[in-house]
């Protein structure tokens, strides 16, 4: 964030001031902005090359494809000077996708991990002695039917935040990890039909899960 504010400040001073005081061959502007892109650029590549935790792969990611591109590099201040230059990116495109495959593996196993325990928690649920919620007069397991659809979107929707492809990539993984949370929801709904008919809330809880199916369609 340093870098980014100190290149952004440092070469609207250039472009605005310092560039007029040189004689267009001086190419005084691309000289700033390329050794400001180098070093911000090598920093990035050392910071990529170390062990990163997932939310700095995300932040790292979200600089080479968001903020460097379009919120610095498009700033009306210096856009038009630096399409002159042409950078290019923060990372090597290999070092870059070497990230984004780090991410979306650690994102699909998050995600895959978090409908898993909210599952458990809903099987749980069921053995309690308590009727399920109601939601607009109706039986339904917020838990499940609401917070399964929110975990699978709020990812999807963070994906897109860093590029387009990531998001498409990311989307292509989680079609393939809702169905087979599905199939360990149905599954575990019918052995709770099966061996529990006796449950005090168990009209309740059919009715609840059967509620639950419009909100997955």
């Amino acid at each position: 964030l340093h870098m980014g504010k100190t290149m952004k400040e440092d070469l609207t001073v250039v472009a605005k001031y310092i560039n007029k005081l040189y004689p267009p061959e001086f190419n005084v502007f691309s000289i700033y902005a390329e050794l400001y892109h180098n070093y911000f650029a090598s920093q990035a590549k050392k910071n990529a090359e170390s062990h990163l935790e997932d939310k700095d792969i995300y932040l790292l990611l979200s600089w080479v494809h968001n903020f460097y591109p379009k919120d610095m590099r498009k700033d009306h201040a210096l856009a038009m000077e630096l399409d002159k230059v042409k950078l290019g990116s923060l990372l090597p495109s290999s070092l870059s996708k070497e990230l984004e495959n780090k991410y979306l593996d650690s994102e699909e196993v998050t995600v895959k991990n978090s409908l898993s325990r909210c599952l458990d928690k809903e099987i749980q649920r069921w053995k309690e002695d308590k009727e399920p919620e109601k939601l607009n007069g109706h039986f339904q397991s917020e838990l499940l039917g609401i917070f399964v659809i929110q975990s699978i979107y709020s990812s999807q929707k963070r994906a897109e935040d860093i590029s387009k492809a990531v998001g498409e990539e990311l989307s292509h993984r989680l079609l393939k990890e809702l169905p087979a949370f599905l199939r360990s929801y149905r599954d575990a709904f019918e052995d709770f039909k099966e061996k529990s008919k006796k449950h005090r809330y168990y009209k309740p809880i059919l009715i609840a899960n059967i509620n639950n199916c419009w909100n997955f369609r």
